[in-house]
């Protein structure tokens, strides 16, 4: 079979590999589609895990069908059509060590290749109403969102902050306008900001032309604040992120797109009542929800 390798940082060669067999418990998906997210290119690039073992087959996202099943297999059979989850241990409950070390595209061969062997747990059913290629764009940015809002309990009538238009803030925009929530949301493009309108944002900041954009939020909410923000900016945008939310509301931190370091006054946080959780995007039993 075909597949992508990183055989050294840098760039991707496409190799020949002899076709993996599924052994017990395990399933032979052949790969139909594969979204790259951010992570991938910094994986590719030697930037998100430096010391990783080479070569390693890039890219957590992807779809296809099953070919064959191991002994013992019972959710799957030939022909059904599959995603991975992007941890492929972590099932249910808490985050683990082990289920970090089990995400795919890193210390795990990951799904740029033509066939893949996963365990028939790091696997779930594709919708009949989605296309392969849409379904292969779920198993990190979408997950990741229901994670930041869903999971933590979004209610109607609340309102919600998505920073930008990448996946994740694209999918929790989705999911808060689908919950009833209010919808705010940031880009550096005008044009952009008329499509999340389209998608149902009830209130757009260019954060170019109105760089103090927290103050704006602030107006937008009467001065109350909104009660998450899903935060992909990372350092250099959470100071605003912690004027922008309300008392006792929440920021879910996602990525780290405007700076991984620096300063951070926590007194804010602690005189309102914010909660601050790290995401990393979810389990099985989030993605099947």
């Amino acid at each position: 079979m075909r597949a992508f390798e990183i055989q050294e940082f840098g760039n991707l060669v496409l190799t020949e590999k002899p076709q993996p067999q599924p052994k017990f418990g395990e399933v032979l998906v052949k790969v139909k589609a594969v979204s790259v997210n951010y992570r991938d290119i910094l994986m590719v690039k030697g930037l998100y895990h430096p010391h990783l073992n080479l070569p390693a087959i890039p890219c957590s996202d992807g779809a296809g069908e099953v070919v064959s099943v191991g002994e013992g297999v019972t959710k799957f059979k030939p022909g059904d059509r599959v995603a991975g989850i992007f941890m492929q241990k972590w099932r249910s409950g808490n985050l683990t060590k082990e289920g970090v070390k089990s995400a795919l595209g890193g210390e795990v061969d990951g799904m740029l290749a033509e066939y893949v062997v996963l365990s028939e747990d790091g696997l779930v059913s594709i919708p009949s109403h989605l296309s392969d290629i849409e379904a292969a764009t779920l198993p990190c940015a979408a997950v990741t969102a229901w994670h930041a809002l869903m999971e933590a309990g979004l209610k109607p009538g609340e309102t919600v902050l998505v920073m930008g238009t990448g996946g994740v803030s694209l999918f929790a925009l989705q999911f808060a306008v689908m919950a009833g929530a209010r919808v705010i949301a940031t880009s550096s493009s005008d044009e952009k900001l008329e499509r999340v309108k389209q998608l149902g944002a009830s209130d757009v900041i260019n954060y170019k032309s109105v760089p103090k954009w927290e103050k704006q939020v602030l107006a937008l909410t009467e001065g109350v604040g909104v009660d998450y923000i899903v935060e992909v900016g990372g350092a250099n945008t959470l100071s605003k992120s912690l004027k922008a939310v309300k008392m006792g509301g929440q920021i879910s931190l996602i990525g780290v797109l405007a700076g991984a370091q620096a300063e951070f006054n926590p007194l804010p946080a602690v005189m309102k009542g914010i909660r601050i959780q790290g995401i990393f995007v979810g389990s099985r039993q989030m993605f099947e929800a």
